[in-house]
């Protein structure tokens, strides 16, 4: 970046110098002055000082840039380089501190934090406030106020009888006092001398104030200890009873440093476990598959229906928790299926007057998809999600509880958290994991906490630990290290093969990985994230296993299935029988009421012989054949209609055994015919009375037919996946940039280029004001002569601008120009034209 030869005066003169590459550089950096485009550089410096986009700012700092604002707060303004230097290398001259400084300068001129040539660095006015020492905000350096700030309050009789105690000669004025004592508090030599002859106690008393808070109380009649230190100025009062240890006394006693431990180098993220890459691959697949089967067992238990939706929107606790008990897995993790699914826009509320939750439409056509791309999209929908798992079961801002699928769960920041962590892990050596504390000490410098928060319990560290623990339930990590497929999903290129890790005793020491430190990627584009997603997709498919067509029969009544099934078999199997349980095989067993169940669903005896026959590596048990003849033997015996409800039986010593049952009681049945009962119950009711007591009785139509029972699959109308809280407004995109560069710049020049008087004056601001026949006349002059002209312009929304245009025609009411603040030919309306102003010929 060129800087003018004479200094800049203000920020926008600063940022008038830059070339379109630094403009560019600051408004990626702040998006947020740029919406909307300013109208030329003065709007862009006065909105760069605005409160909000400066604290903005400032929370996108890393910790030494951030060490340096804050250095820069309590320095003079305007403040020399070396003056800088010493604050933060101290007068030892830190090397590390001395070498990284000028990088972390810089990145505060590129975001117009600080300008000014290195002989006047000027931090912006805003920033200083928010950073500069008071007794209500401390300073992050823990320096109090200056000697001049410090006794701005104080009589100058008082003033004097410092001066005299420190050893000074007397003044006539305070101000020439109050700076004979920063002098004096400002030389190494004599306030190393000053400082000998002090008492023990009372160099303890600066020791503990030396690092801050700066500000402690004494009494009315202080020990002579502190009076010593009163009356040479090394604690002023304050307020009463409050005393405050001047900075330049601080500065003194730090030898120099605004900082207590500068850290001009970010911790490494040091490693904690190596492992081959392919076993970590291989590892990752795992989970994804298991991601993908958790995700349709949820699903298809809430195929009929899921939960209703709370009046106030989300889960109830009881529901998720019948949610976690079906899944198997604890409350907090069966949130973070549920609002996978949800983000990933399989899931949603169908909208009705009894609302509950169900599988939309979007998820039959995820179900048909091969499963390497089922799992990218639940691994896209997670990485660019805003809405955040893990705050379930806590309390919002009014104390309100935060439930899954309820409003209240999105962070903005979680994007940015997730993709910073997997980028910290894809700059390891590949089958590396790295210690968590290492990983949140690494994002902690990145961007430090400003606020009160303790670490460990701010909403950035929180979400990096749930995003490693996110990543490997989802397989995108395996044991801990990235994956090539979650490589790939952040479109990060692949490392360097690391060297094969030798085997490790049990005293042994990881070895430890020199790499560079990783750089902050800005998250991909939409269509760069679809391309990487698809990619990773690819690197899944080999990986996964391929779904069997068999399964083994026991002799038990079970079926085991050694690896994952077909969708048609596992289906078909899933009505025949019940999952007793899950892991690397998974464990059918058939009873009474399954095979029923089946038979229920249309399926006859012979079917299921055939069935299982076909897709059976061992032969068919007798006691699974004896199984499926008897229950189909007895099945649909017994006929159930509506009365409200009948039974019938051809065997009338069938329904005399149900009439003589106690249990029969609470259906309240009587004997209508020798074949026929009737009840006050419903057909449901009844059907599912008489199977408890052990028969297996069919439901029919009013025609006689047995009716053939499935499952109806409930969904949703179409839905779409809930849309990203954006973290403020989106980064510029190159064609926005160069476009808004060149609207300033135009708008800059139409602002300040000189301009001859018009006869009236213009403020600063103001549109030229001139009559319709003089702009006219004006206009049809500069077409003949070709001059450039000032205007003022108001289009049809009502917004006022100034531009600078060289007429090409003027006809019909109208002005055909060459506009410099749009770089094009454009058509004016003369009518809206406010006034007109000749450019000076200088």
């Amino acid at each position: 970046m060129s800087h003018p030869a004479t200094p800049p005066r203000s920020l926008a003169e600063a940022l008038r110098a830059r070339d379109d590459t630094s403009l560019a550089v600051l408004l990626r950096a702040r998006p947020d002055l740029i919406t909307p485009v300013p109208t030329d550089l003065t709007q862009l410096a006065t909105r760069a000082g605005t409160r909000a986009s400066v604290l903005r700012a400032l929370e996108r700092l890393d910790r030494f840039a951030l060490q340096t604002a804050e250095a820069l707060a309590v320095a003079g303004d305007p403040a020399p380089y070396p003056e800088l230097l010493r604050l933060m290398a101290g007068d030892d001259g830190d090397p590390a501190v001395t070498a990284a400084l000028p990088a972390a300068l810089g990145a505060l001129r590129d975001q117009a934090l600080v300008w000014g040539d290195d002989e006047r660095l000027r931090l912006v006015r805003t920033a200083r406030e928010v950073l500069a020492p008071s007794p209500q905000h401390p300073s992050p350096t823990g320096l109090g106020p200056t000697v001049r700030e410090a006794t701005s309050g104080m009589s100058p009789g008082r003033i004097q009888e410092i001066l005299t105690t420190a050893g000074l000669p007397s003044t006539h004025d305070p101000v020439s006092a109050v700076d004979a004592l920063t002098k004096l508090f400002g030389h190494r030599r004599k306030m190393a001398k000053l400082l000998a002859a002090a008492p023990a106690e009372s160099r303890e008393v600066l020791g503990r104030l030396v690092w801050g808070p700066p500000y402690g109380q004494v009494t009315p009649e202080p020990a002579a200890h502190l009076r010593w230190l009163l009356d040479r100025g090394l604690l002023l009062p304050t307020a009463p009873g409050t005393v405050v240890l001047p900075r330049e006394v601080a500065l003194h006693l730090r030898e120099g440093r605004a900082h207590r431990a500068p850290e001009p180098v970010p911790p490494a993220v040091e490693p904690a476990a190596t492992h081959r890459p392919q076993v970590v691959d291989a590892t990752a697949a795992g989970q994804a598959y298991t991601a993908l089967a958790t995700v349709e067992e949820l699903l298809k238990d809430w195929d009929e229906g899921g939960p209703s939706v709370l009046r106030a929107g989300g889960l109830s606790v009881r529901d998720l928790k019948r949610t976690a008990v079906a899944l198997d897995v604890p409350e907090p993790i069966a949130a973070f299926w549920v609002e996978l699914a949800y983000g990933a826009g399989l899931l949603a509320s169908d909208g009705e007057a009894d609302e509950r939750y169900a599988a939309t439409p979007a998820y039959d056509e995820w179900l048909d998809r091969p499963p390497a791309e089922r799992w990218a999209q639940l691994a896209e929908a997670w990485l660019t999600a805003t809405r955040t798992p893990g705050l379930v079961g806590g309390r919002d801002a009014k104390d309100r509880a935060l439930s899954a699928l309820g409003p209240g769960l999105d962070r903005s920041a979680a994007p940015e958290v997730r993709h910073r962590v997997l980028t910290l892990l894809a700059g390891l050596p590949e089958g590396t994991a790295p210690g968590a504390d290492s990983v949140l000490a690494r994002l902690r410098w990145e961007r430090p906490l400003r606020g009160p928060q303790q670490q460990g319990d701010d909403l950035r560290t929180r979400l990096a630990r749930w995003t490693l623990s996110e990543a490997e339930m989802l397989g995108v990590t395996g044991r801990g290290a990235l994956s090539a497929h979650g490589r790939a999903l952040l479109g990060a290129p692949a490392p360097a093969k690391a060297a094969e890790p030798p085997a490790a005793g049990p005293g042994d020491k990881l070895p430890v990985h020199h790499h560079r430190p990783v750089p902050a990627r800005e998250p991909l584009s939409p269509p760069e994230q679809a391309v990487a997603t698809a990619t990773a997709g690819r690197l899944l498919a080999p990986l996964l296993p391929e779904p069997l067509d068999h399964v083994l029969l026991q002799a038990d009544l079970t079926a085991v299935a050694p690896g994952p099934l077909r969708r048609p078999l596992a289906e078909a199997l899933g009505v025949l029988a019940d999952i007793e349980s899950k892991g690397g095989a998974t464990v059918y067993r058939f009873t009474p009421a399954s095979v029923r169940r089946a038979l229920d669903a249309g399926r006859t005896a012979a079917d299921l012989h055939a069935f299982l026959t076909t897709h059976s590596r061992t032969p068919v048990p007798q006691p699974l054949a004896y199984l499926i003849d008897d229950v189909a033997r007895r099945h649909g015996h017994l006929r159930v209609g509506a009365a409200s409800a009948y039974v019938r039986c051809d065997d009338d010593t069938i329904l005399g055994e149900i009439m003589a049952d106690k249990r029969a009681a609470a259906l309240r049945l009587r004997r209508l015919a020798p074949t026929v009962l009737a009840t006050q119950a419903d057909p449901a009711t009844l059907l599912e009375g008489l199977r408890a007591m052990g028969y297996a009785p069919a439901a029919e139509s009013a025609e006689g037919d047995v009716l053939i029972t499935r499952a109806h699959a409930h969904r949703t109308p179409p839905r779409t996946a809930p849309e990203p809280v954006p973290d403020g407004p989106p980064a510029p995109d190159p064609t926005l940039l160069a476009a808004a560069i060149r609207a300033i710049r135009a708008g800059d020049l139409a602002a300040t280029t000189p301009r001859k008087p018009t006869g009236t004056t213009v403020q600063g601001g103001e549109l030229p004001r001139t009559t319709a026949a003089e702009t006219l006349a004006t206009m049809q002059a500069a077409v003949l002569t070709g001059d450039t002209l000032w205007i003022g312009y108001v289009n049809a929304e009502g917004t006022a601008s100034q531009r600078v245009i060289a007429p090409i025609r003027v006809e019909g009411g109208f002005v055909t120009a060459y506009d410099h603040t749009a770089d094009e030919v454009r058509t004016y309306p003369l009518h809206r034209v406010t006034g007109v102003a000749e450019l000076a010929e200088d």
